[in-house]
């Protein structure tokens, strides 16, 4: 890998640029990514008056945050096998469906976390 010869701010500002950039990707590209931002922006209000210590906000909002993490990693995995080619290859095949399963982990994390407090707040 090439080295940018960067430091210190100038590095930071870069990277943090890039960042916005795959952001700006994923949001256009990606409706999973779109869907799940929407969930985030609409249950996060809803998370932090649910939990009611700091550990249980953390844990609700932090689910849904892992979710678009979770779903970036597998936008970028698709996007590099795409790259590479088009036909149908079971490594690749192997490779996205992990990339889903990834996803599918996260959210069945965030819903166990929304229900356990949910239940403990309201029974």
């Amino acid at each position: 890998m090439a080295h940018s010869g960067n430091q210190g701010i100038v590095r930071l500002i870069k990277a943090t640029g890039y960042s916005w950039k795959g952001f700006k990707a994923a949001f256009k590209h990606e409706a999973a990514f779109r869907q799940e931002l929407l969930l985030l922006v609409m249950l996060a209000p809803v998370g932090i008056w649910l939990g009611q210590t700091a550990v249980k906000r953390a844990l609700l909002v932090g689910s849904l945050i892992a979710v678009l993490i979770v779903e970036l990693l597998n936008s970028a995995v698709e996007a590099a096998i795409d790259r590479v080619g088009e036909e149908h290859h079971r490594l690749s095949g192997r490779a996205k469906d992990m990339g889903s399963a990834a996803v599918l982990l996260a959210l069945i994390s965030a819903a166990l976390f929304w229900v356990l407090v949910a239940a403990e707040r309201f029974l």
